[in-house]
């Protein structure tokens, strides 16, 4: 019994905390891609937590989390995350296993991408600098450390090997760096993982199927970002649908019931890349202000826009997705009217599908308006309390994408979540 939550959008769609409020239901939370780049933020109790790393179901002492083998780790980032995640009283030695298989993202790999970004110039994706992408490159390339690496005796050998091709990469870039300055923390970070329990996740996950165990698996990102899927080359680097789940956790795919698809009630991206129902003006300043769109690892400004229809419908297709969750409906609160894309323009036709190298073309949404609505949405936690147009809104979006929304968030702590 596998179920998936992932998000429809460019991610920030709120996955940690629905993570977080379906894991009482579920035995193992295991993360299956991305990296240090996500960050899930999770509220409860008045505090606030952000991971970026460990699976979100952390804070529950019943649960077993998982970074699976489709996750890049940086060691030093996983350490700080560890030792703030430590301070609640979780016993995340006990909870928290790590694949083998995980790659690990090295000093160097931090570096390639900053210099790589600043090749690019004014062409270039929006990384988050992370170490992310080359971390990737080397996965694929067949040249990359993982993380059962480091119980190796000849591990200190394979570093510098690898070390030293990035290096240089870098010198060729003519890019000015120190390795030296980070290489300490590295290996203290290291040490730090090796107390954990570094395990075969495929085995260790297919055995506790076998057992009738519940396993809720945690996507990072969104769809619209896949490799594969989203609006290349503005993605991230690595596949973000349920697929992926499949192949960075070692399931096989009868095994996955439910899958768990995340949306805004309105569209955020980082970064660059295409956004056709972006909003550069007040209506987008009002969102990002009201959304607190910022992003939670980086600290960057999201850009806003309205609900784009073609672009859910795609993620959902994708997906299989069964049941639908809405987020950030209270952001929406006094705006006096809300805006919905049914499709797009192009060229004078009017299309459904999102096109090849989106990017090239201008894309005019066709929108559908709605009265918006008013009052606190994060004090109600039952469906009939909300405004009847937000229902209206609501049974639009739901008669367009052909499948029902199960949950209303309307706040970002765990209580402010709504069950349709």
């Amino acid at each position: 019994m596998v179920d998936v939550v992932l998000g429809l959008q460019w991610g920030d769609e709120g996955k940690g905390k629905i993570v977080d409020v379906l894991t009482p239901q579920y035995d193992v939370v295991a993360r299956f891609q991305g990296g240090p780049n996500a960050g899930h933020s999770l509220e409860f109790g008045g505090n606030k937590y952000v991971l970026n790393t460990i699976p979100s179901g952390i804070f529950h002492e019943h649960c077993i989390n998982i970074i699976g083998n489709g996750v890049v780790v940086d060691p030093v980032q996983l350490k700080k995350e560890i030792e703030k995640a430590q301070t609640t009283g979780i016993d995340i030695h006990k909870n928290l296993y790590i694949s083998e298989k995980a790659h690990l993202i090295l000093p160097t790999h931090r570096l390639v991408d900053a210099a790589s970004e600043a090749k690019k110039g004014e062409h270039k994706v929006g990384s988050t600098l992370r170490g992310i992408s080359p971390t990737y490159q080397d996965k694929i390339g067949r040249s990359g450390l993982r993380v059962g690496d480091i119980l190796s005796p000849i591990f200190k050998e394979k570093y510098t090997n690898a070390t030293a091709i990035h290096c240089t990469l870098l010198d060729s870039l003519n890019f000015e760096y120190n390795l030296s300055e980070h290489e300490p923390a590295f290996f203290e970070a290291v040490e730090f993982l090796k107390t954990f329990k570094i395990i075969n996740s495929e085995y260790y996950i297919n055995e506790l199927i076998a057992q009738g165990k519940k396993i809720l698996a945690e996507g990072a990102q969104g769809t619209l970002l896949d490799i594969d899927f989203g609006s290349y080359p503005f993605v991230t680097s690595s596949n973000t649908i349920t697929g992926g789940a499949c192949v960075g956790l070692g399931i096989a795919p009868q095994h996955i019931q439910k899958v768990y698809g995340i949306f805004k009630a309105y569209c955020t991206r980082v970064g660059n890349g295409p956004f056709p129902t972006e909003q550069e003006n007040e209506t987008g300043e009002k969102l990002r202000k009201l959304g607190h769109e910022f992003g939670a690892t980086t600290g960057r400004p999201r850009r806003t826009g309205w609900l784009d229809l073609p672009s859910l419908k795609y993620a959902i297709m994708l997906n299989g997705v069964t049941d639908l969750i809405c987020t950030k409906s209270d952001v929406l609160s006094g705006f006096e009217e809300v805006l919905v894309c049914d499709a797009y323009q192009l060229n004078g036709t009017t299309i459904q599908q999102i096109p090849f190298g989106i990017q090239d073309y201008t894309i005019d949404p066709v929108y559908s308006k709605f009265e918006g609505w008013q009052g606190d949405l994060s004090k109600m936690r039952t469906y009939t309390e909300l405004p009847e147009t937000f229902k209206k809104y609501m049974n639009y979006v739901e008669a367009q994408i052909g499948v029902p929304v199960n949950v209303i968030s309307v706040g970002p702590d765990r209580e402010e979540t709504i069950l349709k």
